[in-house]
């Protein structure tokens, strides 16, 4: 965000919410001024071309959500095997 013009808006929450924020904030490594401007990019529907696809699966919780998979799942091809084939 150091290349862009910002703007400091001001958001009062309930108490709960903000609870949440700041928990999913320490449970993603991000600030939570990072995942509210993720969050008003996703409802007002912009897309943020600053982020890889990396960053914007990690934001949305994808990384390391899929449980008792093969620790080399994404980088050995036999796991690629028939993926995209229709049966």
């Amino acid at each position: 965000m150091s290349d862009m013009v910002s703007q400091r808006i001001t958001v009062r929450v309930p108490a709960t919410l903000g609870t949440r924020l700041r928990h999913s904030s320490r449970l993603n490594g991000r600030t939570p001024s990072d995942l509210v401007r993720v969050a008003l990019e996703n409802y007002l529907g912009e897309k943020n071309s600053g982020d890889s696809a990396h960053e914007l699966a990690e934001a949305a919780g994808l990384i390391g959500c899929v449980r008792h998979a093969p620790k080399d799942l994404s980088t050995n091809s036999r796991h690629f095997e028939g993926f995209g084939k229709s049966k």
